[in-house]
């Protein structure tokens, strides 16, 4: 089992930024790592998309040169620096990590971006 808590989220103006946190535990992550992980959102009316993956350093077009991923592994914790938020960034965004069946996910965060 793995259990993912993110927080960070919250209201700002286009051009701010904000840093999503999502921290990890449990005994499927402690034999895995944060490997494989990343973060997801999911806007009103829309599909879940990736955002950006940890190991294959993958960024969704609309989001790269202003969001970073990155983790500490000493704080079981991954990390999701946002800068230049536009209000398209409006979305509720989860945290995911691989489990061996299937994807286990947190329980999503908030992260509204005002005009």
């Amino acid at each position: 089992q793995v259990q993912l808590v993110e927080s960070g989220g919250g209201l700002v103006h286009a051009g701010g930024s904000l840093r999503l946190s999502c921290v990890v535990s449990g005994l499927w992550f402690e034999i895995k790592g944060m490997d494989g992980m990343g973060w997801y959102r999911q806007a009103p009316g829309k599909e879940r998309e990736l955002v950006a993956n940890i190991s294959a350093t993958y960024y969704a077009d609309s989001v790269k040169g202003r969001f970073t991923i990155s983790r500490d592994n000493a704080k079981n914790t991954l990390y999701l620096q946002m800068n230049s938020l536009k209000p398209e960034d409006t979305a509720k965004y989860y945290c995911a990590a691989p489990g061996p069946v299937s994807t286990y996910w947190g329980q999503g965060i908030q992260v509204t971006v005002s005009s």
